[in-house]
């Protein structure tokens, strides 16, 4: 690993904004040199908070001023096209944006289009894929340590499957080590299906994957709430944390509970917040040839994006078998207000006392 200190610009300063200036200061192989934040009391607190004194109102006054090595655009989705655009032309090494990346299919392929054509690393954000933990699961999944992968399950796609519901996506792609090709689904209730939010959509069908398997997805409530991932003898269960490892019966018949053996995250205060961002530093440094090793990429974004697109119109469309990847880029599906427009704009606006970080 090189010393080498990369310097970071960061475009939102809000609640999550925040959480990354936090790791970034904390990583002592990056600099944060810059912060645009639009709303001008929040920005003043937040750059006196992180003791960064160059300080713009928009993602283009930043790029003006200062190139960054590198920049995390910590956005409501509404507003991340027009800043990867901006950094993608400003030069930078590597781009990051949190989740969910965007809406209509068009804006994604555009922005990570522009990112492969001028040679920058585009990473995703904030994901449980790239918990410490769910990678050590998926890397003895791969290794064969459990045996073939023989099935896979979801549970609990449903409420907001393009923001919340990438999760499940990203993770269930990781630990199967496969694509998903084809989705076939059933959607209520009727008026979160006709809408074009995602909001209290609850999606049951099935997965079919690019290794053979037919992976059921349940909408109903059932004991669990992520994906499942079993072999003839073994189950690893993701349920939005580290993943549990189950391995052989004990004399009731059940599945017995082993101590999974991980090793434990470098900055465990920061969780997968703080392994994506060590991930695209570390690759980032590298170069766009090492972005297959990113813990999360703008590709499995945007696959997330694309499998909660096809599960909405497959469900409209009565249940109709839907091919990946989509031809019709023009499809989209917005997330809830929160995520898509913010809290300043969606009713959750913060304090000045907790961007401040003295809000106890």
């Amino acid at each position: 690993m090189t010393s080498e200190i990369l310097t970071v610009g960061l475009i939102g300063g809000g609640r999550m904004g925040q959480e990354y200036a936090r790791f970034y200061q904390e990583l002592p192989e990056t600099e944060l040199v810059a912060i645009a934040e639009i709303h001008p009391e929040r920005r003043k607190v937040v750059g006196a908070r992180f003791g960064v004194e160059a300080l713009f109102a928009e993602a283009t006054d930043l790029f003006a001023a200062v190139v960054p090595d590198i920049v995390s655009i910590v956005l409501p989705g509404k507003y991340i096209r027009a800043a990867v655009l901006a950094a993608v032309a400003a030069g930078v090494r590597g781009i990051s944006v949190d989740k969910p990346i965007g809406a209509v299919l068009a804006d994604v392929d555009e922005m990570v289009a522009a990112c492969a054509a001028a040679g920058i690393v585009f990473a995703g954000g904030n994901m449980q894929r790239a918990m410490t933990e769910v990678q050590q699961a998926a890397r003895r999944l791969r290794a064969g340590e459990f045996g073939p992968i023989i099935g896979a399950c979801v549970h609990r796609y449903g409420g907001e499957i393009s923001g919340g519901g990438c999760q499940h996506v990203a993770v269930l792609r990781l630990l199967t080590g496969a694509e998903i090709t084809e989705v076939v689904a059933a959607g209520a209730p009727e008026e979160a299906l006709r809408s074009n939010c995602d909001e209290g959509l609850n999606i049951s069908g099935q997965f079919r994957l690019s290794n053979g398997l037919v992976c059921p997805v349940f909408a109903a409530e059932t004991p669990y709430s992520g994906v499942d991932v079993w072999t003839a003898d073994a189950l690893v269960r993701w349920d939005w944390g580290p993943p549990q490892i189950f391995r052989g019966v004990d004399a009731s018949g059940a599945r017995r509970a082993i101590d999974a053996g991980y090793e434990p995250a470098e900055y465990p205060e920061f969780s997968y917040l703080g392994t994506t961002i060590q991930s695209f530093v570390q690759v980032a440094r590298r170069g766009v040839d090492c972005e297959g090793e990113l813990f999360v990429s703008a590709r499995d974004q945007l696959l997330s994006l694309e499998v909660a697109v096809a599960a909405k119109h497959s469900a409209l469309w009565g249940s109709l078998p839907v091919a990946l990847p989509l031809t019709d880029r023009s499809l989209c599906l917005y997330p809830r207000a929160y995520r898509w427009l913010g809290g300043d704009q969606s009713g959750v606006p913060q304090t000045l006392e907790e961007a401040a970080g003295t809000n106890t």
